[in-house]
């Protein structure tokens, strides 16, 4: 037929838009190889140097002095070149211990505390301390091997999907693919971690992405190539993927930390409460951990509030901010405070169940919350409670500024004073009750005090269990701010379970770690078991036994001691040898052999 000279413009759109699509193709297909790459970047095949070494550059520049590990080979080299760099690595003989030792080391430090563990079981041991780390709002950083770039999903070693796992439990998460990633994606998962609410971020590291090239070609180069054409594909393939993944990797790059987003309280949200606080007679501050968040001094936080007068209930890590005998610290008592106050200031405290779910909350008050991350400022305020003024913002700059905007001004000391009295009242209840004799063993209530007095200044309380340390929670007083861990999720005492924990002391002992464990020893669950026996009409669980952990600690270098009834006059002694040896470096274990008690507080183990 005859073609005009449309029909041939029209086959020339055609043939081009083809073409460019095809080129269009073959780029992207040459960016994903990272052949485009390479045109630029040199492959440095005979470099020594390795992907440990990118990681360690990076961790030091900020500031990071420990890495928690139980050692594997997938992470061998940044163990390494971490130690070579002159970071501490500290070797535990759990990976959940690892993390949850990182965790801590976040809290107390103000810095992002890191954890390295092996992949597969390396890193399922984890998960319950870092979902531990999540609901603590701890900003850390957890690296874990995995099989090769080529390997994942083909069978390989400890090869699971890492990453499904990971994804719900932190705020990011990423896998390496090339080396050139690891300097990029280590600074911007520390940076997510501190940003915004703070809390655990991952990154898996394949192996062929740390070692050095000789090591990675020969383990996973071509050997013995297939033969034809799709031999000549695959061996190409194999050979440019090697080549990608070290193309630009030991190029200068920028290690120095990136800026962190912290949420802060508007100017108009500030007066407002200027304002509420300023009308209120019967103001109260629940202050909760992120109060102790960077990047607010503990102790400049400590001074608003004295300036502020307005008394203090304190929970997580915020127990301590205010030392030992502070009269707007008060203890006992809290929904009774609750029920007369005019004004609840939440400061990072959260109406989950430890305030009922906000149903403790007087309906009359002003109510002003505080929290960086906005679930949390809001939990239950759509059944239980409503805020006066919401506020999504650092609660320990908030509390700077609301202190210097009523400056002058202070709480009716008549208030607090009548709080502090019902403290009192209560603490000297409290204290009649370590007197009474339990039919077997000690008194918990009476060790628990006799340790509160004997407590050295320094002390750093991490607490763990049930009635135990809900006793402890009440009785001991943190001599100063960041002086107190405790659960959020389940168990934190460096692992999670007691059997678990005591094998820690061989890392204690190897680490020379000043730690004196105080074991609530009543052979029973009692906290369930106060419950489940009237109501099922079974203990079935709950019984355990009267266990010698003391010999478990002596046998794993560290020095038990087995405290019971006929112990009593000497318990005052035997804390003081204690801390005698603890100050030498040894860790230490009292097994106290504790009696079931009428009231609710002091039952259980840990």
């Amino acid at each position: 037929p005859h073609l005009n000279m449309e029909s041939f413009g029209a086959i020339g759109t055609v043939l081009g838009c083809s073409a460019g699509i095809v080129v269009g193709g073959l780029v992207f297909a040459a960016y994903k190889l990272g052949l485009l790459y390479q045109l630029f970047h040199k492959t440095e095949t005979k470099s020594p140097r390795h992907g440990g070494e990118s990681v360690a550059e990076v961790l030091r520049a900020h500031g990071v002095k420990y890495v928690f590990t139980l050692v594997g080979g997938h992470i061998s080299p940044i163990l390494v070149a971490c130690e070579k760099m002159g970071i501490r690595i500290v070797d535990t003989r759990h990976e959940a211990t690892a993390v949850f030792a990182a965790d801590a080391v976040a809290r107390l430090s103000g810095t992002v505390g890191v954890a390295a563990v092996t992949a597969g079981p390396g890193l399922t041991n984890t998960v319950t301390a870092v979902k531990n780390a999540q609901m603590a709002e701890s900003p850390l950083l957890l690296m874990g091997g995995a099989a090769g770039t080529l390997l994942q999903g083909r069978g390989a070693l400890q090869d699971i999907d890492q990453m499904s796992l990971f994804k719900p439990l932190c705020k990011f998460c990423a896998s390496i693919r090339t080396i050139r990633e690891i300097v990029p994606t280590v600074r911007k998962a520390l940076a997510i971690a501190q940003s915004g609410t703070p809390g655990p971020v991952f990154i898996e590291f394949p192996i062929d992405t740390l070692y050095p090239f000789h090591l990675v070609s020969k383990e996973f180069g071509v050997k013995n190539p297939p033969k034809g054409l799709m031999g000549t594909i695959v061996t190409w393939y194999l050979n440019n993927h090697l080549l990608n993944l070290f193309a630009g990797a030991w190029e200068t790059r920028d290690v120095s930390p990136l800026p962190v987003d912290i949420p802060q309280a508007t100017d108009d949200q500030v007066q407002k409460c200027i304002e509420l606080v300023s009308r209120a007679k019967k103001p109260v501050i629940l202050l909760g951990s992120q109060a102790t968040l960077p990047p607010t001094p503990a102790d400049d936080i400590r001074k608003a509030l004295e300036d502020l007068g307005i008394p203090c209930f304190l929970g997580g890590m915020s127990r301590g901010m205010l030392g030992r005998d502070s009269p707007i610290h008060i203890r006992q008592n809290r929904r009774d405070a609750l029920k007369d106050a005019d004004l609840v200031l939440l400061a990072g405290t959260v109406c989950d169940f430890r305030l009922s779910y906000g149903r403790v909350l007087n309906r009359r008050s002003k109510i002003i919350a505080v929290n960086r991350d906005k679930t949390q400022l809001l939990k239950n305020s759509d059944m239980f409670w409503k805020p006066t003024v919401a506020i999504q913002g650092d609660a320990g700059s908030f509390l700077l500024r609301l202190s210097k905007g009523l400056k002058g001004h202070r709480c009716p000391e008549e208030w607090p004073q009548s709080l502090k009295a019902g403290d009192l009242t209560k603490e000297n209840a409290n204290r009649a009750k370590a007197d009474e004799k339990t039919e077997h063993h000690l008194n918990p209530l009476k060790v628990l005090h006799c340790v509160d007095e004997l407590m050295s200044e320094d002390s750093i309380i991490v607490a763990d269990g049930g009635d135990f340390v809900g006793s402890a929670a009440y009785i001991m007083r943190p001599r100063g701010p960041l002086r107190w861990l405790d659960p959020v999720f389940i168990l934190y005492e460096l692992n999670a379970t007691l059997c678990s924990f005591v094998a820690e002391y061989d890392t204690f002992t190897r680490h020379k770690t000043p730690v004196i464990s105080v074991v609530g020893n009543d052979a029973c669950w009692s906290q369930i078991s106060r419950e489940q026996v009237p109501i099922l009409g079974s203990n079935v669980a709950c019984g355990l036994a009267f266990t010698d952990y003391h010999i478990v600690a002596d046998g794993y270098g560290g020095k038990g001691y087995l405290v019971g009834r006929e112990d009593e006059d000497r318990l005052s002694d035997i804390i003081k040898q204690a801390q005698k040896e603890s100050r030498e470096g040894k860790a230490v274990l009292l097994n106290v052999m504790i009696g079931k008690t009428n009231f609710r507080e002091g039952s259980i183990s840990v």
